[in-house]
């Protein structure tokens, strides 16, 4: 069983994705960010960063129970756990990887960022909207020439793509005009429309 300690955001929604395509049993136990619950001593020693997501395996690698904490390294874990969603064919994995590391380093901190600045920031920083929504902008302009190519960020449907269409769906916050990015709307949305996906 997989406990679940997470929240409605971008991150968050990777994981109970996830734990819904590979099919395993899970608990949900919502911490409520609004409200500083990540901050809970209990929660902190599952997550030393305070930040959702987290889980507990108990069934671990030896049997024992596990913590895992941070969005990747989650997917990760749970995909070679279950032997899905991350090739073992060492160029089709690198391909995987470099595109969770695009989503990690890239497309979160930046979209994050301009989801602050847009909607979130208690006061207007021009600077900080506009320099974070070009970013964003480059990161969808950079997402759709490699959709041009291939149907998903790493060949086949992956953890990749888990992790980064949950924050392309938040880009509707700031006003992306699809039309510059077909191939990324086309496509988040056919990703959006998988069972698995509506369901986590």
């Amino acid at each position: 069983m997989i406990e679940l300690y997470t929240w409605g955001t971008p991150n968050g929604r990777k994981i109970s994705i996830m734990l819904e395509e590979v099919g395993l049993p899970y608990t949900v136990h919502a911490i409520d960010i609004g409200k500083d619950e990540q901050f809970a001593p209990d929660f902190l020693k599952i997550s030393p960063n305070n930040r959702i997501p987290a889980i507990v395996d108990t069934e671990g690698p030896d049997g024992a129970p596990i913590s895992v904490f941070e969005s990747g390294a989650i997917l990760i874990y749970l995909a070679e756990k279950t032997g899905r969603l991350l090739p073992a064919e060492p160029h089709a994995r690198i391909a995987v990887l470099e595109w969770l590391m695009f989503q990690m380093g890239g497309v979160g901190p930046m979209f994050g960022q301009a989801n602050h600045f847009i909607k979130f920031a208690k006061e207007d920083v021009p600077y900080g909207k506009k320099r974070y929504r070009d970013e964003a902008m480059r990161l969808l302009g950079v997402m759709d020439r490699r959709l041009a190519e291939i149907d998903h960020l790493a060949g086949d449907y992956s953890i990749a793509d888990i992790a980064t269409c949950p924050w392309v769906m938040r880009a509707e916050w700031y006003d992306v005009d699809w039309a510059q990015f077909p191939r990324v709307k086309q496509w988040c949305d056919t990703i959006g429309a998988r069972p698995a996906v509506q369901r986590g």
